[in-house]
């Protein structure tokens, strides 16, 4: 049970494997748990509920504190997640187990989360009925342990069905930037636009950032949504800037890429749909084991004292 400074929110956005990577590590969020609920079984199990019979939703519920984080960012994350239209699944996972639902915990949350499906009805970013429905909390099954933090126990597997699900083409499409390459080319330098726009990748050991570790954030030069922080950031060797993590893994988005000859995961900006680099699994293994490789050309540093002043106050307890 959460204690008196913490809440709960329960969200069904489909396969729960992709609805904890939304809320993982934003301030103010405390815990994530995949399971079950809005059933008529006790204890139901995932073959189960995959049956379709149990009439239990895939789910997470998230421990907060409504200071921190508050109920509307969490609404916000979640409808920017799924395809609030689609009254039969989710993506390529058909079925009521996979149905969309907001389960409210109280009264100030349940007018909140009905607020905010009346907005996004408003917003015409859809042009097709909001299906998802807003219910009750009811009682809560955690799923089973394979299933906690999926997509941190298997991030190859978990980026291949992201992508091949439609999930992350369907939140590019309908939230990402639509851009102007004249534009562009004015904002950036060529070597920016080369790499943020072609997918180029500039010299090692010859870039702004590979060797500097001074306090502060990396934005995307594009957008200006932070990425990085120099907590983060290591001296792998390689000749380009390299983290163990992004700030907000909802930022990035991630895909395999095949070209020249080779299977890597890219790694671009959500907001700005920069091309910034590459994601391996050869980061320090105490810190999680990935090495998120990026081109100095995709950022832009903004040094800590100078954060609050250009809007990313609310990210200062990085450096707490």
């Amino acid at each position: 049970m959460p204690d008196k400074n913490h809440e709960l929110a329960t969200f069904a956005g489909g396969c729960f494997w992709c609805m904890v990577e939304p809320f993982d590590a934003q301030p103010g969020i405390y815990d994530i748990v995949s399971g079950y609920t809005g059933g008529h079984t006790e204890k139901p199990t995932y073959k189960e509920v995959c049956s379709g019979n149990t009439g239990h939703y895939e789910a997470v519920q998230i421990t907060f504190d409504p200071e921190v984080f508050p109920y509307e960012k969490l609404l916000d994350l979640f409808w920017r997640s799924i395809d609030p239209t689609d009254p039969g699944g989710q993506f390529n996972d058909r079925g009521s187990q996979y149905k969309t639902a907001i389960f409210y915990h109280n009264e100030k949350q349940k007018k909140l989360a009905e607020k905010s499906k009346e907005e996004l009805t408003k917003s015409g970013v859809f042009s097709k009925p909001i299906a998802t429905e807003i219910l009750p909390a009811a009682p809560f099954y955690p799923a089973e342990e394979e299933h906690q933090d999926y997509y941190k126990k298997n991030p190859f597997h978990y980026r291949l069905y992201k992508k091949g699900s439609g999930r992350q083409d369907f939140i590019l499409n309908t939230w990402g930037p639509k851009k102007d390459p004249e534009k562009l080319k004015k904002q950036l330098t060529p070597m920016q636009y080369t790499v943020t726009q072609e997918n180029g990748t500039e010299p090692p050991f010859q870039n702004e950032y590979w060797d500097h570790f001074e306090e502060g954030i990396y934005v995307d030069v594009v957008s200006g949504e932070p990425l990085f922080s120099s907590k983060d950031k290591y001296d792998a060797g390689c000749g380009w800037p390299s983290f163990t993590r992004p700030i907000d893994q909802s930022h990035i988005t991630e895909a395999l890429d095949t070209s020249h000859g080779m299977r890597r995961i890219e790694v671009r900006s959500l907001q700005g749909d920069s091309h910034l680099g590459h994601v391996f699994d050869d980061g320090p293994k105490d810190l999680g084991g990935f090495r998120y490789c990026i081109n100095s050309a995709a950022l832009r540093f903004v040094p800590k004292e100078k954060m609050k002043e250009e809007g990313y106050g609310h990210l200062l307890h990085l450096f707490d």
